[in-house]
């Protein structure tokens, strides 16, 4: 009976975890975060801003983030129309959780490269 408690303990843990990193997954999900976050706003920007992000996969990822309500697609009609994302509220719940990995890498980095 204690293992199955163990077990079902875990597994409170482990889902909603899994359920965090689906959103965030991924190569370029928090490089677009933390760029529109700090205000890029114009998809050039953005892209210029993460080295290496082709447009087809930041149109791509801007629409994954669209749909789980951190980034938001603004139209401006005017001549040009002009697209900016901005972020959600709902996006600065991310903000303890990439300071909190940004401390833990920056440490690991050290750790690592400290004993090489």
């Amino acid at each position: 009976m204690a293992n199955r408690m163990g077990y079902l303990s875990c597994l409170d843990t482990v889902k909603p975890v899994r359920d965090a990193i689906e959103v965030i997954n991924g190569k370029w999900k928090l490089p677009i975060i933390i760029s529109v976050m700090t205000g890029n706003e114009r998809f050039t920007d953005i892209q210029e801003s993460i080295p290496g992000i082709t447009p087809k996969v930041l149109a791509k990822e801007l629409k994954d983030l669209e749909q789980h309500q951190l980034i938001k697609r603004v139209v401006i009609e005017d001549y040009p129309v002009r697209i900016l994302y901005k972020p959600e509220p709902y996006a600065d719940t991310l903000t303890p959780i990439i300071e909190a990995l940004k401390g833990w890498g920056l440490n690991h980095r050290r750790r690592i490269f400290s004993k090489a």
